[in-house]
C-alpha cells in the first residue's frame, strides 16, 4: 500500500514537497520512484531512486526536482522547485522490484499537483 501527501496549488516560481509511505511487502532494494499524468497524455517517469541511492531524473525536472529516499522508513519524497505550468498533473507513487521494468509495480492513488502562472 501506498499513500501520498502534499501537493495542492502553487504559483509558476514556487515549490511543493509530496511525501510517500509504502507499506506490505516492500523488499529492502526496490526502486522506489514518482511518476506523473497530465491530461490528455501518457504516464511519464519524473524520478526514481534505489535503495543505495542512485536517481534518475526526467529531463524536464532536472535540476528543479529532488527525490529523497529513507529506506529504514520505506519513505520516499518529491521535493519540487522552480515549478512551472507545465507541472500540472497528478503525481502518483511507485514502487517496484529492482528487476521490473520502469511503469510496471505498485501505485498510490495519486496526488494532484496544479501550478498557476
Amino acid at each position: 500500500q501506498l499513500v501520498e501527501s502534499g501537493g495542492g496549488l502553487a504559483q509558476a516560481g514556487g515549490s511543493l514537497r509530496l511525501s510517500c509511505a509504502a507499506s506490505g511487502s516492500i523488499l529492502s532494494n526496490d526502486i522506489m520512484g514518482w511518476y506523473r499524468q497530465a491530461p490528455e497524455k501518457e504516464r511519464e517517469l519524473v524520478a526514481d531512486v534505489t535503495s543505495g541511492g542512485i536517481r534518475d531524473y526526467a529531463d524536464s525536472v532536472k535540476g528543479r526536482f529532488t527525490i529523497s529516499r529513507h529506506n529504514a522508513k520505506n519513505t520516499v519524497d518529491l521535493q519540487m522547485s522552480s515549478l512551472e505550468p507545465e507541472d500540472t498533473a497528478l503525481y502518483y507513487c511507485n514502487v517496484r522490484r529492482r528487476a521490473s521494468p520502469r511503469g510496471s509495480g505498485s501505485w498510490g492513488q495519486g496526488t494532484q499537483v496544479t501550478v498557476s502562472s
